[in-house]
């Protein structure tokens, strides 16, 4: 006798595709609802980006084409000509170029020394937690303060605290730290890696102590040196904190303003004036609100220009080492 089996429907039979039917005439109105759920969250940070942001920016690059003053209506359009005034000012451009040389310079030097101390304040030793506090007490006071305490450290009189520590211990004369154009960028940018080193440390040291032991332990049986362990292990785990640490770091050199103003107040000359000096005393405060803002657009493009270099470096780098 013939045992009649029921075979299984074919995949292109409807009772196969039913489900798979269903599940298309529900899935694009799940999805497109899903879709426009999450995009609500984000109109409410669109219109913060496009008031705070994009309207200003677009009112500072008309102001730019203008000869506005800020107290009276009554200007007139100009066109390029406060771009052009500003590429032919030297005030204009050493604020431009010293305040390039101030975040790169304390970038690359804050992240040469931050690595090195965190992991030096990441090993067992006696008084450890007082040492991270003291290395990162620099970062408390504002740079409005650290550049007066230093002012006076760093004056070029021989009553200056470093100038008569030089005297009476190596008979040294007078430095001039801050009268000499050389020396002042070269005070104000170790003045500015002395106050975020340690901070930065500090965001170096919480990477660090999410990596595994283990992988230590690992090179060590293997025999790798305290060297091959920093350069294999360590380094490239501190990728991630380097690409924070570098962007905050740009973009806090870029924008300052209160550190060499108090320092040595942009000078001798215009040697160490920043570009946001600049555009706050020769701009807005000579009432140049035209010549401020095209100041500002410039700026805005240097600053889009090397925060994206920056992180596109980064990236490759990060994903080249990992």
């Amino acid at each position: 006798m013939t045992v009649a089996t029921e075979a299984p429907p074919p995949s292109g039979s409807g009772t196969a595709t039913r489900p798979r039917a269903a599940g298309r005439r529900t899935g694009p109105s799940g999805g497109w609802r899903e879709a426009a759920a999450h995009q609500l969250f984000l109109v409410p940070v669109a219109a913060v980006f496009i008031v705070l942001f994009v309207i200003p920016l677009g009112q500072t690059f008309y102001w730019s084409l203008t000869d506005f003053t800020g107290y009276s209506d009554d200007f007139a359009f100009v066109g390029l000509e406060n771009y052009r005034t500003i590429l032919s000012d030297p005030s204009m451009t050493a604020g431009l170029t010293f305040t390039l040389l101030f975040a790169v310079g304390t970038t690359v030097l804050t992240t040469v020394i931050a690595i090195p101390l965190a992991v030096a304040l990441n090993q067992r030793l006696y008084g450890r937690n007082l040492a991270r506090s003291l290395f990162f007490f620099p970062a408390i006071p504002s740079m409005a303060v650290l550049g007066l305490v230093w002012g006076y450290i760093l004056s070029p009189l021989g009553s200056g605290v470093l100038n008569s520590v030089l005297d009476s211990t190596l008979g040294l004369g007078p430095v001039p730290w801050l009268s000499d154009s050389t020396l002042a960028k070269f005070s104000v940018i170790m003045v500015g890696v002395w106050g975020g080193a340690g901070w930065h440390a500090v965001l170096y040291l919480a990477y660090l102590q999410s990596i595994p032991h283990e992988y230590y332990e690992v090179a060590t049986i293997d025999g790798a040196s305290g060297r091959q362990r920093f350069f294999h292990i360590t380094l490239p785990l501190l990728m991630p904190a380097m690409v924070i640490s570098q962007f905050l770091l740009m973009t806090n050199g870029l924008k300052v303003f209160d550190l060499p103003y108090t320092l040595t107040n942009g000078g001798p000359g215009f040697a160490t004036q920043t570009i946001t000096q600049s555009i706050i005393v020769s701009g807005v405060g000579q009432g140049q609100y035209g010549i401020a803002s095209a100041l500002a657009v410039l700026f805005t493009i240097a600053v889009a220009a090397l925060a994206f270099s920056q992180l596109l470096i980064s990236r490759r780098i990060e994903r080249r080492v990992l």
